[in-house]
């Protein structure tokens, strides 16, 4: 059995810069979810039903794992590639949609927290995870019918925001609430805006990683 190669001192150092992303991200919702209960505002359901909040904890999970692969791996397996690269089309969404769609929305009266939290997830995560993807070394070659992963989670998110909202009448953000002017054909092209947005990441990201696999390929051929 051939031993595994061993990653080079760059994918040591993208890995511990992975797992101190994950650990600074964490402790973004660790600080947001104190903040919150020591001013009496914490709402386990609604906080946590966030896309933000969610794809923040995936993003969490994944730069650990990833930067613990890069510290052991030369070569990131092509399924953690693919999580990657959906993780990043949910970060990159998050900060569009926070920063053109809902940073500058008037107070409600509701609970404001703390700032850096806040940036943290909607700017600088965003920012960091596609210097990530562009910059690390070791990420494999993706199929192109690999496009439609990154779509499973939103498309279940949805689901679950529009039947709660329905039935709740609470609207996890307000661009989704057909009650606003515009009313249902509004909403659905926001979706439809979303969807072509994430859609268009995933196949910007899987273009580069066909494209450095592509160049390394054409290093090689030409050496030999």
């Amino acid at each position: 059995m051939t031993a595994p190669v061993a990653p080079s001192p760059y994918r040591r150092m993208v890995g511990i810069l992975r797992i101190l992303l994950a650990v600074l991200i964490f402790a973004a919702i660790v600080t947001q979810i104190v903040d919150q209960i020591t001013h009496d505002a914490f709402e386990p359901a609604r906080y946590f039903g966030f896309f933000t909040i969610q794809s923040s904890l995936m993003n969490v999970v994944v730069l650990a794992v990833g930067g613990a692969l890069a510290l052991r791996v030369a070569a990131e397996p092509e399924l953690m590639a693919r999580v990657r690269m959906s993780t990043l089309c949910y970060a990159v969404i998050t900060g569009v949609v926070y920063n053109l769609l809902l940073r500058n929305l008037p107070p409600d009266g509701s609970f404001v927290g703390l700032d850096w939290p806040n940036e943290v997830l909607h700017v600088w995560a965003p920012v960091l995870i596609v210097a990530d993807w562009l910059l690390a070394p070791g990420r494999p070659a993706l199929a192109w019918n690999r496009i439609w992963f990154a779509m499973i989670y939103p498309v279940v998110w949805l689901g679950y925001a529009l039947v709660r909202g329905g039935v709740t009448d609470y609207w996890t953000y307000p661009f989704l609430n057909p009650n606003e002017p515009g009313g249902w054909p509004k909403v659905l092209l926001y979706i439809l805006v979303i969807a072509v947005v994430i859609i268009g990441i995933s196949a910007a990201a899987i273009g580069l990683s066909r494209l450095g696999r592509r160049r390394v390929t054409e290093l090689t051929r030409d050496l030999a």
